[in-house]
Parts: structure tokens; sequence; C-alpha cells
């Protein structure tokens, strides 16, 4: 009978997260996850062949966890569904600190990664693309929310204007689309 294995997949990622959370993406490499995790490099390559393979990770972690706050209700209307982006962005802007989004970009780097997220947003505006005023409204504030994040990983929001930014997104969103 195998031994129980006591360091997780998740586990892992969720080390990841720290080592990224406290020392920027230059941090995270196989051999500091190993030393933060507690076991031997070849523990953590086990879970993750490379480097690669563990920002990959931790990148479809994050869009899985994002994508499921978005299913709800009423798919068709562009409108909820933007309201929904905007809660999904709110609640995870947390876990999504500048130096986690400064990963994403060096992650984007890859022609196949910058592929998968081209082709996440063709679907994300393919949910938007009725010619209604009420999906107009919708894709510019999906758009306005996107250029905040934008902003964000450039570092601009180190007063902690963002949630105040997304605040004014939500109030236009509902003055042109009342509930």
């Amino acid at each position: 009978m195998g031994r129980k294995p006591t360091i997780t997949r998740d586990s892992l990622l969720d080390v990841a997260e720290e080592i990224v959370r406290s020392g920027g993406a230059g941090a995270l490499t196989i051999g500091a996850l190993a030393q933060a995790a507690g076991i031997s490099k070849g523990g953590v390559q086990y879970s993750f062949a490379s480097r690669d393979d563990l920002v990959r990770g931790l990148i479809d972690r994050w869009t899985s966890q994002f994508d499921a706050m978005l299913e709800g209700e009423g798919a068709e209307d562009p409108v909820g569904f933007v309201r929904r982006y905007i809660a999904a962005t709110r609640s995870s802007q947390q876990a999504m600190n500048a130096k986690m989004a400064g990963l994403m970009v060096g992650y984007l780097e890859d022609p196949a990664n910058l592929r998968e997220t081209r082709d996440w947003y063709h679907g994300i505006f393919a949910r938007l693309g009725a010619s209604t005023p009420q999906a107009q409204a919708a894709r510019v504030a999906f758009l306005a929310v996107e250029g905040l994040f934008l902003m964000r990983i450039n570092g601009i929001d180190e007063d902690g204007a963002w949630t105040a930014y997304l605040d004014d997104v939500e109030a236009i969103l509902a003055r042109l689309v009342p509930e």
C-alpha cells in the first residue's frame, strides 16, 4: 500500500501564490516552491515538470475560479453577464494583486498562451455581441473594467482607488440599464 501524499497539487499552488504575492513573479521557481513547501525539487516536479507548467497551473486555477463566478441565470443577457463580471472582478481583486498580474503578463509571452487568452476574450465578446443599446452599454462597461485591470497590472492603483472606479462603472451601467 502506497503512502498518501502530504503535499497536493492544490496545496503547491497555494504556496506558489504566496511566493508571488510576497516576492513577485521572479521569486517563483521550482526550488523556491520546494523550499517553501518543505519538499524536494523532485517532489514539486512530480506535479509541475517546469516553472512554465507551474505558472500555467496558477493561471488555469485563477481562470477556472473566475469563470465559475461568471455563471448564472440569463447567460444570453449581456448586461447581467457584465454585472456578474464586475462582481467577480471585485471579489477576485484581493487574490489578484499586481504581483500576480505581472505573472500573467509573462504567461502571455508564450504564443500558445496568448492564443488561449484571445480565444477566451472572443468568447466574452460573443456573449456581448448583440446590437441592442443594452449590449452596447454592457460592452463599454466590460471594456472599462478591463482597462482598470490593465491599469492595476501597471501599478497605477497604488492608493487603492481601483474599487472606487469599479463602483463608478457599476453606477453608470445601472443608470444606462436599470435593473
